[in-house]
């Protein structure tokens, strides 16, 4: 009979060990040995657990290949930084570099505006001489017995320019307080293409006159009418005398006034025949009158010869008539020669 503690169970395989190794539990996973690739004494040997049904672990490489690789990636860890110096070493290169060519676009565009400015400033002088150059010339040349003070001004981009052609593009004249003949009158006058010598011609000159009634009497006689002229709104009225049978008989007709060349045209638009006996048939006075050809009123001898009137305007108490004319000369000579009357 077997003593206690001796028995074991059937079928059981005693367990055996080796002096000085470890028993392992029966379920315990088994292990693989890592070498550290070093033999020197001392080194520690790294045990890992493989289980049962997994691969066994793979081998680390040796401390030296892990030493070369960590080598390796430090000097690419090291290139890789150098580039980021090396891009900001260049960057500053480039911005002295933009700023050189700023600072020469800077000093180009000061250049540029002084210059402009210059050239404004000498046109502005030269402007200023050129105008009043021009007015005392045209002063001079004003025909006998018209006087007065001419503003000037010259139109288009360069004075200077214009000077140097020869010829002002658009010049404007304006005299507020001219007279003829000791009469008042308001005169503006447009020229284009007018030459700086003013002994050529003008290509194309208009000129607007205004005149009060007083004016107008003072300047125009009509043939018939002693009274003078009376300005409405758009109409001329003037009084004439004709006889009937040895009687004078007084009418007042009221005409619109038409520009004709050289005249103004006085067509009658109504007739009032004064009083006068009953034993008179003033019918036939009145078809006359309006059926009749337009009165006449000649301008052209009051003007140089060549300019034409292109318009009439008629306010109450005033009057304003437009002139035209092309390659007229503004010299003396040529504004002494008067239009005539046909």
């Amino acid at each position: 009979m077997a003593k206690h503690g001796d028995e074991h169970d059937a079928g059981e395989v005693p367990e055996t060990t080796a002096p000085g190794v470890p028993v392992e539990p029966d379920n315990a996973q088994p292990t693989a040995v890592i070498g550290t690739g070093d033999d020197a004494p001392g080194a520690t040997a790294v045990i890992e657990p493989v289980a049962a049904d997994e691969q066994p672990t793979e081998v680390f490489e040796p401390y030296a290949a892990a030493g070369a690789a960590a080598g390796a990636s430090a000097a690419a860890g090291g290139a890789a930084a150098a580039t980021p110096s090396d891009a900001r070493a260049e960057a500053p290169r480039e911005r002295r570099g933009l700023g050189r060519g700023a600072r020469i676009w800077i000093v180009v565009g000061v250049v540029l505006a002084v210059v402009v400015a210059l050239v404004v400033v000498a046109d502005i002088l030269a402007r200023g001489i050129a105008e009043q150059r021009v007015a005392e010339e045209i002063e001079a040349n004003l025909p006998d017995g018209v006087e007065g003070d001419v503003d000037v001004a010259i139109g288009g981009f360069s004075v200077i320019a214009q000077y140097l052609s020869g010829t002002m593009q658009h010049v404007e004249l304006d005299a507020p307080a001219l007279t003829v003949d000791g009469t008042p009158l308001a005169v503006s006058v447009v020229a284009e293409g007018m030459p700086v010598d003013l002994e050529s011609s003008v290509d194309r000159l208009t000129a607007t006159i205004t005149a009060d009634a007083d004016s107008v009497n003072q300047l125009i006689t009509v043939a018939g009418v002693e009274t003078g002229l009376t300005l409405g709104e758009g109409t001329v009225g003037y009084e004439g005398r004709i006889e009937v049978f040895g009687l004078p008989i007084t009418y007042q007709v009221t005409a619109t006034p038409v520009a004709a060349g050289g005249s103004v045209l006085l067509e009658p638009e109504a007739v009032e025949v004064g009083a006068v006996g009953a034993s008179i048939d003033v019918s036939g006075i009145v078809e006359r009158l309006l059926g009749g050809d337009p009165l006449e009123v000649c301008i052209a001898d009051r003007l140089p010869a060549g300019v034409q009137l292109e318009s009439i305007a008629v306010t109450p108490g005033a009057a304003a008539v437009r002139l035209q004319a092309d390659g007229l000369v503004l010299d003396s000579a040529s504004l002494e020669q008067k239009g005539t009357c046909g």
